[in-house]
């Protein structure tokens, strides 16, 4: 059966189990409900509710798989001696409630979230982890949520993933970077240029992001929105990310190394 998150589960019993407890808690659907009226309805920012959570949580699930194939160890495992299992409910846990606080608040929200997430966790992880181990998974969930936003650094690598994950939700006018609905700037027409985003195993780094731009202006969200969250998510060493710009009939490639 296909998760609502459809999040490929890949043989995690423990994923699997919590995100049988996702499609069925109506309190969590709910708040990604209200953080989306906030920002979407009230704010007129770009979506905060379950598409993009669905796109973030599938995003850094998929980084993380491609960190470990390439012999980086998750932070859950380094200090704790747990699993790599346990690192992707993390990923995926602090994705999908790291903007829970939207639903009261936009400035500060990821504190709000974290606070929020908590009680979620107590909840759901009691299904498949110990309480020892589930104040552990917690713990790191809260902290990835913390720091995904801009100005908060990620401990662990768990935590830089989210935060990396949160900004590639940038497709056809996606981008993280908020602007008024309507409005003709740099922020709009950038966000406009987003044509594509690929999350793909790189060559001489383990993570390559592709990012498809109709036009030159989709660089302002790559350097003011991605490259600033990927400078500072602790993880940059093991990215690379290329954008692919359509110029007429041609297109050519831009490399950014952060």
């Amino acid at each position: 059966m296909t998760n609502i998150l459809s999040i490929p589960v890949k043989g995690n019993e423990k994923l699997k189990i919590i995100l049988g407890y996702v499609d069925n808690d109506v309190e969590l659907q709910t708040l990604w409900r209200c953080s989306n009226v906030l920002a979407t309805d009230r704010l007129g920012y770009n979506d905060h509710g379950p598409v993009h959570v669905k796109i973030v949580a599938n995003g850094a699930l998929k980084m993380l798989r491609l960190l470990v194939k390439s012999g980086v160890e998750p932070s859950i495992k380094t200090h704790y001696e747990m699993s790599v299992d346990d690192a992707e409910v993390v990923v995926v846990l602090a994705s999908i409630m790291h903007d829970l606080g939207m639903a009261f608040v936009r400035e500060a929200h990821e504190v709000y979230s974290a606070f929020l997430a908590y009680g979620l966790l107590k909840r759901c992880l009691a299904a498949c982890y110990s309480t020892e181990e589930a104040t552990i998974v917690s713990s790191e969930v809260a902290h990835a949520i913390i720091s995904h936003h801009a100005s908060n650094r990620p401990l662990t690598i768990e935590a830089g993933i989210v935060k990396v994950a949160d900004a590639l939700d940038m497709e056809q006018g996606r981008a993280r970077i908020p602007y008024e609905a309507g409005s003709i700037d740099i922020n709009s027409i950038s966000a406009i240029a987003i044509e594509r985003v690929k999350i793909k195993e790189g060559k001489e780094r383990p993570i390559t992001i592709n990012i498809e731009m109709s036009n030159p202006a989709g660089i302002y969200q790559v350097d003011n929105l991605l490259g600033a969250k990927i400078e500072h998510s602790g993880i940059e060493q093991y990215i690379h990310v290329e954008a692919l710009i359509k110029e007429g009939d041609k297109s050519r490639v831009v490399n950014f190394d952060i």
